[in-house]
């Protein structure tokens, strides 16, 4: 054999060993750098945010290539509350080719909680010329509208952002919020209920269901027996004398003119009270008038979707008081212990059962009949 080919043999035997052993290593280095992220964020969610802190700073050394590990460091730092620390960490990645929408969004809040709320905006604004389709940039632009008051700014980013991601939730409640202390509370109505089905165990779900049970109340009054008025619409307030059912279903009328205020005005005919029994039979008569007369071909709606399927399976009025639990907890609580069996039968189904949202199936104010 040649003396070069021998030697070129003998190179070769030296250089793959070596390839393999490194190629190896690597692999064991990106394993133990995903494990110690696993435990990092079991950490967090005990709160324990420097020894995730210890972890996430190891997978770094382990992995310095992936971004996951210095932004989660980031959020860890963020929790703990070294805003500074999280700032300088997530710095360092707005430029890289492979960061993500959520970088800018923490990044921002980490400004705002420094008091530099302006620079938290440029933050915001520049993630979403990078990232246009991020919703949660939309709601932190959202929020920063709504400190400053100028609420109908703040409703075009939270619409946006559910336009853009149906199933992210946070955008729901603020809009939910905005509209059911404004003129129009039926579209705080619709989004606030939304929301609590696609976050439905937190401090937040509780907060929407008493703001829903709340705006019932405000818009429908039972000023003198047996009189009422019903108005989720400032502009619009439908009495016993005023309706006028010749309108209901009219494509060229308003949901709220057309359906959603005689519907309920309808639905009170035999009741003298707005309270939480109430209101769940109303729910009811609404839900089943709306598929019976075929309003949802003209005013198509997932939640109504949805609430048509609880009422199928013989779950509205449970669905019902879980939905107004906070209007009235004391009352509640002793209708879950007198039907306690269609209530455990009602949770089963509603693990099993969640309203399904993408960009195809969804509600939207701006582009329901109104």
């Amino acid at each position: 054999m040649h003396s070069r080919m021998k030697k070129y043999l003998l190179m070769s035997f030296l250089i793959l060993p070596a390839l393999f052993t490194n190629a190896q290593v690597v692999k064991d280095n990106k394993e133990k750098a995903s494990n110690n992220a696993k435990q990092a964020l079991l950490l967090e969610e005990k709160e324990k945010y420097d020894d995730a802190i210890l972890l996430l700073t190891e997978a770094i050394k382990f992995d310095p290539e992936n971004i996951n590990y210095p932004y989660e460091l980031a959020l860890a730092w963020y929790s703990k509350g070294n805003y500074k620390a999280a700032i300088q960490l997530l710095e360092a990645l707005v430029n890289r080719k492979d960061v993500m929408g959520t970088v800018f969004q923490v990044l921002g809040n980490a400004y705002d909680k420094m008091g530099d709320r302006e620079k938290a905006i440029v933050i915001y604004e520049k993630g979403l010329v990078k990232f246009p389709n991020s919703a949660e940039l939309h709601l932190e632009l959202g929020n920063m509208d709504l400190i400053k008051k100028k609420y109908d700014k703040a409703i075009t980013h939270y619409e946006k952002g559910i336009a853009i991601n149906p199933g992210f939730a946070s955008n729901y409640f603020w809009a939910a919020k905005l509209f059911c202390n404004s003129e129009d509370p039926v579209w705080g109505m619709i989004y606030g209920e939304i929301f609590l089905n696609l976050e439905r165990n937190s401090s937040r779900t509780d907060d929407i269901s008493k703001l829903l049970s709340d705006t019932y109340k405000k818009c429908i009054r039972f000023p003198k027996d047996s009189t009422f008025s019903v108005s989720f619409s400032k502009r619009l307030v439908v009495s016993p004398n005023t309706i006028d059912v010749s309108e209901l279903g009219k494509k060229e009328a308003p949901f709220t003119k057309a359906v959603y205020e005689p519907l309920h005005m309808l639905a009170l005919l035999n009741e003298s009270t707005n309270d939480i029994p109430t209101l769940c039979r109303v729910r009811a008569y609404f839900i089943q008038s709306y598929f019976s007369n075929s309003y949802y071909l003209k005013y198509p709606n997932p939640l109504f979707d949805f609430q048509y399927r609880v009422w199928k399976a013989g779950y509205m009025d449970a669905y019902s008081h879980w939905v107004l639990y906070k209007g009235d907890e004391l009352g509640n609580n002793q209708w879950i212990k007198a039907n306690s069996k269609q209530w455990d039968d009602f949770m089963k189904w509603f693990k099993k059962n969640e309203m399904k949202l993408d960009t195809k199936y969804k509600f939207l104010r701006t582009t329901a009949a109104q």
